[in-house]
């Protein structure tokens, strides 16, 4: 059996899954997540270890775990987890959606340097420009830098002893060469560091280390047993999704918001704000389109309306074509096609006729119309898409789902119940450093049934569209 461990923004997931591919047992932890300050969020790496601790103690009674013969993780990208050389953590990690360092990723973006290596716009929620802001406003902790890791990589410090990522978390950085698949040496410069303050780096199902004895004590797993250098959020869920080859791609409707393309090269075209990284799988890229507010959009409107998520959406009926009320999601700025970490969400055309239904509506269009905008600038750079499938959370509206078939003009398949998602994609990653196999064991979920567009709303999305553009351009300097 293998186990998969997804650390997301808000909890994090354990999946036990056998020989076969099947889903035996999984448990979840919470994580807490601070906003000490407007555009800040924060988390204690000290709170992944409680919560894998939690997770795996779960899972270690809800099965027997002593047929375990690897690990995979996945996590969160870009946060900043600093230690010192002693591996002491020196200040919160600093998150992917947060974006105090806006004003040095707009320094390292102003110099061409930076996206001819990378390929990348240089995002405030990339790793490189908090460690630029840490080195302008907390000197004294710049100073003790030791090592830089990214959150799920601080789990595989506390699993392994070992420091290391691999290539897709990498790519997050801002330090990564995404083309050579190797740390650049004169971006590290720029910052001030080196490489020894990074991990090494190994392909997402090659193995980093082995399980600590004592952890496998705990668990009755036996010893030796490999941790797989896993992968990022989204090129884990990918795997998991059977995402693997150009012209695959998935949708995911967690925290944030991803349309998410498999490519056979290296395709960056930074004018676009799309993400061009590498893929978990070796010699494979991949595409994002990413908006920073999806379910969290709907998080939002539940919080204000005092009605959970799931009671916002359940009685909205067929989708029907978009109403006056208008939603703009960055609530926290805005990654693809915008770059924009000042912009915030606004509500428009509200009426008296508006209610929580009305908003709810309002607020699943405007994530809609938002990753429409990831698909235009994924196909400006000539990404192909021959198929689109669902996940996340966000996935379980078919509502949601609906609109957004209906804003690309474009089918969605949403895949049999199960999990095959990020911790699934992890689970295989971890099978994939046990047996020596490849990508060949990534391979699509069943399809329960097809989400498609409804042709009689299309000219009604268009013109809602058209809307939502220009609402950009009227609140982007608000």
């Amino acid at each position: 059996m293998y186990i998969g461990l997804d650390l997301g923004t808000s909890a994090l997931k354990a999946v036990l899954v056998n020989g076969a591919d099947g889903a035996v047992a999984a448990a979840t932890a919470a994580v807490a997540t601070a906003r000490p300050r407007d555009g800040w969020s924060e988390q204690n790496p000290a709170g992944w270890i409680s919560a894998a601790e939690a997770a795996l103690d779960a899972l270690s009674r809800k099965a027997d775990l002593s047929a375990v013969r690897g690990i995979g993780l996945s996590g969160h990208m870009h946060g900043a987890t600093i230690l010192d050389r002693n591996h002491e953590v020196l200040r919160p990690c600093i998150l992917w959606n947060d974006t105090r360092a806006d004003a040095e990723a707009a320094a390292m973006d102003a110099d061409p340097i930076w996206r001819e290596i990378t390929g990348n716009i240089v995002f405030p929620g990339f790793t490189a420009p908090k460690l630029a802001w840490v080195s302008r406003r907390e000197p004294e902790i710049f100073a003790r830098v030791s090592k830089v890791l990214s959150p799920k990589d601080y789990l595989r410090l506390w699993l392994t002893g070992e420091v290391v990522t691999e290539m897709s978390d990498g790519s997050g950085t801002g330090w990564l060469d995404v083309g050579a698949r190797d740390w650049s040496d004169r971006l590290l410069a720029e910052t001030g560091l080196d490489r020894g303050v990074m991990p090494s780096l190994v392909e997402g199902g090659s193995a980093s280390g082995a399980l600590r004895a004592g952890l496998a004590r705990r668990w009755s797993i036996d010893p030796g047993v490999p941790v797989a250098g896993g992968a990022g959020d989204n090129a884990a869920a990918a795997v998991g999704l059977g995402v693997a080859r150009a012209g695959q791609a998935f949708v995911s409707l967690g925290t944030s918001g991803v349309l998410f393309a498999a490519t056979d090269g290296h395709a960056p075209d930074p004018a676009t704000a799309v993400h061009a990284f590498c893929h978990a799988l070796p010699g494979t890229w991949h595409q994002m389109g990413v908006i920073l507010a999806a379910a969290d959009a709907l998080n939002w409107l539940s919080r204000l309306t005092g009605r959970k998520p799931d009671e916002l959406t359940a009685d909205l009926g067929e989708v029907r074509a978009p109403g006056r009320a208008l939603f703009l999601p960055y609530l926290g700025g805005e990654r693809t096609p915008h770059n924009d970490a000042a912009v915030r969400g606004a509500f428009l055309g509200l009426e008296h006729a508006t209610d929580a239904k009305a908003a709810a509506r309002a607020v699943l269009e405007g994530v809609a119309f938002a990753i429409a905008d990831c698909r235009d600038a994924l196909e400006a750079t000539g990404t192909r898409i021959d198929g689109i499938v669902a996940t996340g959370g966000g996935a379980r509206s078919d509502y949601w789902l609906g609109a957004i078939a209906s804003v690309l003009n474009f089918p969605i398949g949403v895949p049999a119940a199960g999990d095959h998602g990020a911790a699934r994609g992890a689970a295989r990653l971890g099978r994939m450093a046990a047996t020596g196999e490849g990508a060949e064991i990534a391979t699509p979920p069943e399809i329960s049934r097809m989400i498609v567009p409804n042709p009689d709303l299309a000219s009604s999305y268009s013109d809602a569209r058209e809307r939502h553009r220009a609402a950009y351009e009227a609140v982007r300097n608000f």
